[in-house]
């Protein structure tokens, strides 16, 4: 779209959803792929934005096990992949100004992360609290279904177990749905929230394969960085975050939607990289 063409457009035109391509299952591998090649290019602001992530969950965690429970440290932990699209959004403006040729800046990606789009972003952040704050307190209540009377068998702990599982499966599956690309499409297009949500739902539908490697993926990648004390979630954040604004690009064709005026997204991007060659549009 031009720009001509963008100051042109009618609204009311726009369509409610953005085509999505159909991917390979190993297509999230190519993200991580050039996740990494995003960290290598801005070492230091994205493990400077992953320490301060890394910092704020192990103290959450941390607080939960120790004036609450384990199951609760649980249940926070679990959450945070619910929580982890909105960490991510000035690791998306980081690879935006990269694809652009810019220097990364964490200011600007601060700016353009909680700034320019805030309006939109405050609206699906609340809607994911909430998500969150259900599933936390069903987590919780989750707990009631243990057997606290004598030792409990192996026939009681995968009934609760299960319970808990498929309970979790549901909310996980609901805003993982909502959560994989809207967040990268709301910065990256001017956009609502309704559309970009709906749209990510859309292309997890039509993906399924792949968004479960994807989701895959994360969940590992975040065990092994809380299995080494947190450490590990200083170099994943980044790499997390930088792999779902290529795997955005690579999944949504956004191009009938119009540009930011302002802002990193503001400008094409200089590198389109082999995102329409490597699938086709749904």
């Amino acid at each position: 779209m031009t720009d001509t063409d963008q100051s042109e457009i009618n609204r009311d035109e726009l369509p409610f959803v953005a085509p999505c391509r159909e991917l390979s299952p190993w297509a999230p591998f190519r993200w991580v792929k050039r996740g990494v090649s995003d960290l290598i290019l801005a070492p230091q602001q994205s493990l400077a934005y992953g320490l301060v992530v890394a910092v704020l969950i192990a103290v959450v965690s941390l607080l939960a096990w120790f004036r609450g429970s384990q199951w609760i440290m649980f249940a926070m932990i679990g959450g945070f992949v619910f929580l982890a699209p909105l960490t991510c959004i000035g690791l998306y403006a980081i690879s935006a100004q990269l694809e652009r040729g810019q220097q990364p800046l964490m200011a600007r990606s601060i700016r353009a992360a909680f700034k320019r789009h805030v309006g939109n972003e405050m609206i699906f952040a609340l809607a994911l609290l909430v998500v969150f704050l259900i599933w936390a307190r069903s987590a919780v209540m989750v707990t009631v279904f243990f057997p606290t009377e004598g030792e409990a068998t192996a026939a009681e702990l995968a009934r609760y177990l299960g319970f808990g599982s498929m309970i979790g499966a549901v909310f996980a599956a609901v805003t993982f749905s909502a959560s994989a690309f809207s967040l990268p499409m709301i910065m990256h297009r001017d956009v609502d929230s309704v559309t970009a949500i709906v749209t990510s739902i859309n292309a997890v539908l039509r993906n399924k394969f792949a968004m479960v490697v994807w989701l895959t993926i994360i969940v590992v990648l975040l065990l092994l960085g809380v299995a080494t004390a947190f450490v590990g979630l200083i170099p994943i954040i980044p790499l997390i975050g930088y792999a779902a604004w290529h795997g955005y690009l690579e999944t949504i064709d956004a191009d009938e939607f119009p540009r930011h005026t302002e802002g990193i997204t503001a400008t094409p991007r200089t590198e389109r990289g082999d995102y329409e060659e490597s699938s086709s549009t749904q």
